[in-house]
């Protein structure tokens, strides 16, 4: 059985982040994102200290693991990627936030 959960939850990432937002999850991921700080460093279409939400969307625009890279870096902070000031991790958000983040992340356009 637990030979089958790991290609099971893969395929439900990847319809999940397949999946458009609605303006509820639109809303609630914004919500989310000024709850936990995230425009201290970032904002949808300019640099802050971090990249811009836009910028990180046409970096991930052709990455089909976009979702879970996203997710990563969120949950466990990330160096490097943008430049020399690292992103500090957001461990106390739950899984179903941290997707939300992510997917909604990879919509914001210029």
């Amino acid at each position: 059985m637990k030979i089958l959960a790991i290609p099971l939850l893969m395929v439900w990432g990847a319809v999940q982040a397949a999946q458009p937002l609605s303006q509820a999850d639109t809303k609630s991921a914004m919500e989310l994102a000024k709850n936990n700080g995230c425009f201290s460093c970032h904002s949808t279409a300019e640099k802050v200290v971090g990249p811009s939400y836009s910028s990180v969307a046409a970096k991930y625009s052709d990455d089909k693991d976009a979702v879970a890279s996203l997710v990563q870096s969120i949950q466990y902070g990330s160096k490097g990627k943008w430049g020399r000031i690292p992103m500090p991790p957001h461990a106390s958000l739950g899984k179903d936030d941290l997707n939300l983040l992510a997917r909604w992340i990879l919509t914001v356009e210029k």
